[in-house]
């Protein structure tokens, strides 16, 4: 299949997404709102402590990034596990279309939806977040995409063995929410049991966040290159698995 027949079918996906409005305001609306009421909230109290100020500035957009990132991915478990239980997946695999391409599509839906979602948080965040942020906007943004890119691997393989589209965000949501609270976005891994801090090693938020953490405040890429590769290995290791078991029907 060429590039054409990739880009008709993302454009197919996008405008079959955009007629459910509920699931696109939750896409486009959640996270730059979680950024405006807790930035207004957090910036009217007084700055007693830099934890406070780091939070806001720092923090806080990082947090809505990974937002961005899970919505992403569960409304990926959604939509496979309906298109399979629907029978879609089995009669676009009859088509000439090859099983990448459709995948594919959908993978490319969910980095665009993730970049207008930043553009419209960096929009909604100018006035909550006093932070001069245009010179880290473009790395930011390939730093966000890279992790949504890296993370969308575990939503197939979730997708993969999610029973029926019922359970899909449920089932999901289990697997990645606790993520968040391990992934030292709100607190250092350091201060955790030993147990919990080599649990937390091997999940793929701490290294999203670390990136897009250290993006964000300015730093270079090559300081980050751990991230990076931990963020690579995940996504080859999950897409391997879900070639090995996804299922069309």
């Amino acid at each position: 299949m060429t590039p054409r027949h990739l880009w008709k079918l993302t454009w197919l996906e996008l405008k079959i997404f955009a007629r459910e409005p509920l699931g696109l305001i939750g896409t486009l609306v959640a996270p730059p709102l979680t950024v405006v009421v807790l930035g207004r909230a957090f910036g009217r109290l007084p700055a007693t402590s830099a934890r406070l100020g780091a939070f806001v500035s720092i923090d806080l957009p990082v947090f809505a990034s990974i937002l961005i990132a899970l919505n992403s991915v569960l409304s990926l478990v959604t939509i496979v596990s309906i298109y399979r239980e629907s029978g879609i997946l089995k009669r676009l695999r009859a088509t000439p279309l090859r099983p990448r391409t459709i995948l594919t599509a959908h993978v490319m839906v969910k980095l665009m939806l993730t970049a207008a979602t930043l553009a419209l948080m960096v929009l909604a965040g100018r006035r909550a977040i006093a932070i001069g942020i245009d010179l880290r906007v473009a790395r930011f943004t390939i730093a966000l995409l890279f992790s949504t890119l890296s993370i969308l691997s575990i939503g197939f393989l979730v997708a993969s063995l999610v029973p029926t589209a019922r359970f899909a965000q449920p089932f999901g949501g289990i697997v990645l929410y606790p993520m968040v609270f391990l992934s030292g976005l709100f607190f250092p891994i350091e201060s955790l049991p030993p147990a919990l801090q080599t649990f937390a090693r091997v999940l793929p938020l701490t290294y999203a966040v670390s990136l897009l953490r250290g993006i964000w405040k300015g730093e270079a890429w090559i300081a980050h290159l751990g991230d990076v590769a931990a963020l690579i290995v995940v996504g080859v290791v999950c897409a391997g698995l879900s070639a090995k078991v996804f299922r069309w029907e």
